[in-house]
């Protein structure tokens, strides 16, 4: 097929794929995570749940076990972690029963290649991100329509306009924001209800976890998410996209 009618056909698809995000918005505006969660599932293809089972993963890995247990649920080991979130992975795992987690992690070949020594992170964050975050799940969601994230409106600057349902910027996928409008006031009365166990390191001050080395407990008073890199611009892992590309604080989207 001749390249201006590959493009041709790419830019339909694309049409159709932000019509029908377009439809689900409209169609869930007025509902809660719950339902958006269930139509997610029931309407949006085949959908995969990424949960780096930190301080308020256990909300959307509770909805996800209430309505199916087989969700696949696809959780990146970046080999940088916690202990504790290791440990919490495994816990959370079998006490809501989920019955379909895939542990992913950066190719052996290409951690080999490109950070030998464990301290990439030490002059490229950004690089070390993508080796050990964006470039495996990428790979492990080659074959969903979708993904459900937990990011939240209060978050980041970057996430003050997040709707239910986005188009993923260049894989042709739906990004699917359950929680965007919770505070964190739903997200404390959600886990209180339901009993929910905590992450360990969130009593010791870490609100946001993500990777040992870049994470650090936070201050009272401070940005919730002011330990991860902190001391840097860098916002996002590299996992969430605007337009394809990385948006730091500061910067106009």
């Amino acid at each position: 097929m001749p390249l201006d009618e590959i493009q041709t056909e790419l830019g339909r698809d694309r049409s159709a794929l932000s019509a029908k995000v377009a439809a689900l918005n409209a169609r869930y505006k007025h509902h809660g995570a719950t339902d958006v969660m269930h139509g997610a599932l029931r309407e949006a293809g085949h959908i995969a749940l990424v949960s780096s089972f930190g301080a308020e993963s256990v909300v959307l890995l509770h909805m996800a076990a209430v309505i199916d247990r087989q969700v696949p649920v696809l959780f990146i080991d970046t080999q940088m972690l916690f202990a504790e979130t290791l440990v919490y992975q495994q816990e959370v795992s079998e006490r809501l029963g989920l019955r379909n987690v895939h542990v992913i992690r950066a190719d052996a070949d290409d951690v080999a290649r490109d950070d030998p020594y464990g301290a990439l992170r030490l002059r490229d964050t950004d690089a070390c991100c993508t080796l050990r975050k964006t470039i495996p799940l990428q790979r492990a969601l080659s074959g969903y329509d979708g993904w459900i994230t937990g990011r939240k409106r209060f978050q980041a600057g970057s996430r003050a306009a997040l709707d239910f349902f986005e188009v993923e910027d260049g894989t042709g996928r739906i990004k699917v924001n359950p929680l965007a409008h919770w505070a964190p006031e739903d997200v404390r009365a959600y886990m209180e209800e339901n009993r929910l166990p905590r992450h360990p390191l969130v009593a010791q001050g870490y609100p946001s976890i993500g990777c040992a080395p870049c994470t650090s407990p936070v201050k009272p008073g401070e940005d919730p998410r002011a330990g991860r890199w902190r001391d840097q611009t860098k916002e996002e892992c590299g996992i969430h996209f605007i337009d394809g590309k990385l948006v730091r604080t500061g910067e106009k989207t």
